[in-house]
């Protein structure tokens, strides 16, 4: 079983993550842990708290010597921003001016009712979107994981406010999404989508938008049917609807399929060199809650950012009055930063499905379940 948890506050002394199921002897990159941290601090929009944080990833326990032990792999990220809060948010002696005017769109006060806090801060540190980091550093692992099965995933914004990508001929390249500022693999868009940034900063307003992931290399039979929670296109959308500020998830055209009758529809199969395969990948890879061989790609959409530099209307809970919502220092647009993100939840989520159908206690044994496993795929497609 693959499965991960994480801790910590947005202030707070550290994130903490823990990621169990594993298998013993994959071998584990820091360096490219701690790049995937760098990519989610960046993008154009941020605001001043990645200029605070230098995210680093340390391991306290389930490797040695750079290797797993196939125990729980534990690690921390520090939170520099914490020292200079430390009086509102040591652990144990922490207090402060509560915060009382809750902001639209954020978790304030729906947390404030549920957990009966007084102080929202008790809510909205948890409910940031600092805790992804975790995330991230946890789905970099997953990664490295999913790579004994040689799988890639890649992630790249589609759109910024009004501002839309080309759609993609063929698979992204890699390289000049890691260069963009906004993660998009079109260049034209790519200038507006900065413009349509700059102008919602000095009217102190934010964006939204839209990333798109791809995975290649999954084979077909990841997921299942035989009950609602094992279809991988509703796991996927789950992960991807757990980010903070994503509203709508989409898998493969789902949204264009929804208008256009069954024979537009649907993807056709053909013989491609020996092999069964689609002429189009409308379904995104996913039929039936199972992989099918195609790319699966998934669509996340996110509603702007909740704290803004002009604030909405809102109502002090302290003293029942109206009252303009709090303001939190915060970013512009976080669409760039949500790509990185997304990557890891489906890294993440895949592991899980990979783990389900080809797991070991080492990775001899993984690659061993996994080769018979494609020997058998292959047997059924193969002519006599």
């Amino acid at each position: 079983m693959f499965r991960y948890m994480t801790a910590g506050e947005s202030h707070g002394p550290a994130l903490v993550g823990i990621v169990d199921g594993l298998p013993a002897g994959l071998a584990i990159d820091v360096d490219a842990v701690n790049r995937g941290l760098r990519l989610r601090q960046g993008g154009y929009g941020r605001g001043g708290r990645m200029k605070i944080e230098q995210d680093e990833v340390e391991v306290l326990a389930g490797v040695r010597g750079g290797r797993t032990l196939g125990s729980p792999v534990a690690l921390v990220i520090r939170n520099r921003d914490y020292e200079n809060v430390r009086a509102l948010m040591d652990p144990l002696t922490g207090g402060g001016e509560p915060i009382t005017r809750p902001r639209p769109g954020h978790a304030d006060y729906a947390g404030a009712l549920k957990y009966r806090h007084r102080d929202l801060r008790n809510v909205l540190e948890r409910a940031s979107a600092r805790e992804t980091a975790m995330r991230v550093a946890l789905g970099e692992l997953a990664r490295q994981y999913l790579a004994v099965f040689g799988v890639t995933v890649v992630g790249h914004v589609v759109q910024i406010g009004e501002v839309r990508a080309r759609p993609l001929h063929g698979r992204p390249d890699i390289d000049h999404i890691a260069s963009s500022a906004v993660r998009c693999a079109d260049p034209e868009a790519e200038t507006k989508m900065i413009a349509c940034i700059d102008e919602a900063r000095r009217a102190g307003d934010t964006l939204g938008g839209a990333f798109e992931v791809i995975v290649s290399g999954v084979p077909a039979g990841i997921g299942g049917n035989r009950q609602p929670c094992d279809r991988l296109d509703a796991c996927l959308a789950a992960a991807l609807m757990s980010i903070q500020t994503v509203k709508a998830v989409e898998v493969g055209e789902g949204m264009w399929v929804s208008e256009v009758r069954g024979s537009q529809a649907h993807d056709t199969f053909i013989r491609d060199a020996g092999t069964v395969r689609r002429a189009t990948n409308r379904a995104g890879g996913i039929e039936g809650g199972i992989a099918n061989g195609e790319d699966i790609v998934v669509r996340a959409r996110l509603k702007p950012i909740a704290t803004l530099m002009r604030p909405l209307a809102s109502v002090d809970l302290a003293t029942g009055g109206d009252a303009p919502a709090a303001v939190v220092r915060s970013d512009v647009c976080t669409v760039p930063a949500a790509s990185v993100i997304g990557e890891a939840m489906v890294c993440l989520e895949l592991a899980r499905h990979f783990a389900d159908k080809y797991g070991g206690d080492s990775v001899e044994e993984v690659r061993e379940h996994f080769a018979a496993s494609q020997a058998g795929a292959a047997a059924i497609l193969r002519k006599d």
